[in-house]
């Protein structure tokens, strides 16, 4: 599948500027970390992923990581895109599992990219490029800032992949400072 291809996928069952952006995000930031992590020959794949983990959130809130997963299918798209996009939604929408390294990156970063995009917008500067750890976890704390962004999901995506929470803030923070302004 080709970016052009899954864009235009994406784009079919997303129309709100908010669900796009967020889509573009989780795919730089998972190229992003296919590079960082050693699998830059499958970058594009990793990226995607990303764009279309949550194509059918916008239209099918309720059925979310369940709907894309059959809207996928019927498009003949590859199996690896399907599991890895619906496994975002483990333990909550699905009992997909992520097990490929991808899987965990994905799982982890989605909800703490829009966190660290919600702090990011309340500095003066409204940048990722001066933000620093301690004013992502003074906000981590507060349960109603960013209250829709899952502290449990980003704490367990940190457990599988095996690094504390600081170091995925830190490197999802490098990560949006590549590409986000």
């Amino acid at each position: 599948m080709t970016r052009e291809e899954a864009w235009n996928l994406l784009t079919e069952y997303n129309k709100e500027d908010f669900h796009l952006e967020h889509a573009q995000i989780v795919e730089q930031t998972m190229r992003y970390f296919a590079n960082q992590l050693g699998y830059g020959d499958e970058a594009d794949f990793w990226a995607i992923v990303g764009l279309l983990h949550d194509l059918d959130f916008e239209r099918y809130p309720d059925e979310h990581c369940i709907k894309e997963q059959e809207i996928m299918r019927e498009r003949g798209i590859d199996e690896r895109i399907i599991h890895a996009a619906a496994s975002h939604g483990y333990g909550i929408t699905v009992d997909i599992k992520p097990e490929h390294e991808m899987e965990k990156v994905l799982y982890a970063v989605d909800e703490l990219t829009g966190l660290i995009g919600a702090v990011a917008i309340m500095r003066p500067s409204k940048s990722v490029q001066d933000l620093e750890l301690k004013s992502v976890k003074k906000k981590y704390k507060s349960k109603n800032f960013a209250a829709g962004c899952s502290r449990e999901v980003i704490e367990r995506g940190a457990e599988m992949l095996g690094w504390e929470l600081d170091e995925l803030i830190n490197r999802t923070i490098e990560a949006l400072r590549t590409f986000r302004e």
